[in-house]
C-alpha cells in the first residue's frame, strides 16, 4: 500500500477524491469545491492519496495540530471497501502518527454509524466524545451532533475541541 501526499488541487487525483467525497459524505460534513480547494494552501493540511497495487483506492484528509492528527475524512472508494484495506490504512495512521482523533456519527443514526464505530473500535480507537458538535462548514450547512474518537486519552478535551473549531472548522 502507498500513501502519496497530492501537493495542488491542480492534481488529476483531486477530481476523482472531490467526487466520491462529495457522493459519500452527508452535504452537512463537506467542503464545497472553493473550501476544498483551499485545503491544499493550508500549512496544517496533509490530503493523501491510498494506492493498492498501483490503483487509487482512497485518501485521507488530515490535519497536523499542536500534538495530534486530526482525520477529517478518511475514505475507501467504494468499490474496494469490504476487502480489510480501511483496517491496513488505520495500521498507516498509527505507524505514522502516535495521537489520532477523529469525528463519526453516533452509532444509533442506523446501519452504516454502528458498522464505522464498530470498524474503528476493532482497529484500536475508543470515544472520547459523545457530547461533541462538528460546527457549521459554513452558509446554508447545518452543525452536527458527532462522536469524538480517539487513540489515546487527551490530557485537556476542552482544548483539543477548541483546538479544532479555531483551525478546521475556523
Amino acid at each position: 500500500m502507498e500513501f502519496l501526499p497530492i501537493t495542488s488541487a491542480e492534481d488529476y487525483r483531486v477530481q476523482d477524491i472531490y467526487s466520491s467525497y462529495s457522493s459519500t459524505f452527508p452535504a452537512d460534513e463537506q467542503r464545497d469545491w472553493k473550501q476544498f480547494a483551499a485545503l491544499f494552501s493550508n500549512p496544517y493540511v496533509k490530503v493523501i492519496s491510498v494506492l493498492h497495487e498501483s490503483q487509487a483506492i482512497g485518501y485521507l484528509i488530515l490535519w497536523e495540530l499542536s500534538s495530534y492528527v486530526f482525520v477529517e475524512h478518511f475514505e475507501v472508494f467504494e468499490a474496494f471497501r469490504s476487502q480489510k484495506l480501511g483496517s491496513h490504512i488505520t495500521g498507516y495512521l498509527f505507524k505514522t502518527y502516535p495521537r489520532i482523533i477523529l469525528e463519526i456519527e453516533p452509532d444509533h443514526l442506523g446501519d452504516d454509524a454502528k458498522r464505522r464505530y464498530s470498524f474503528y473500535q476493532k482497529n484500536g480507537f475508543t470515544l472520547i466524545d459523545e457530547m461533541y458538535v462538528q460546527p457549521s462548514y459554513g452558509e446554508g450547512k447545518k452543525p452536527l451532533d458527532l462522536w469524538l474518537l480517539a487513540n489515546y486519552i487527551p490530557e485537556n478535551l476542552n482544548n483539543v475541541k477548541d483546538e479544532i473549531y479555531d483551525i478546521v472548522y475556523h
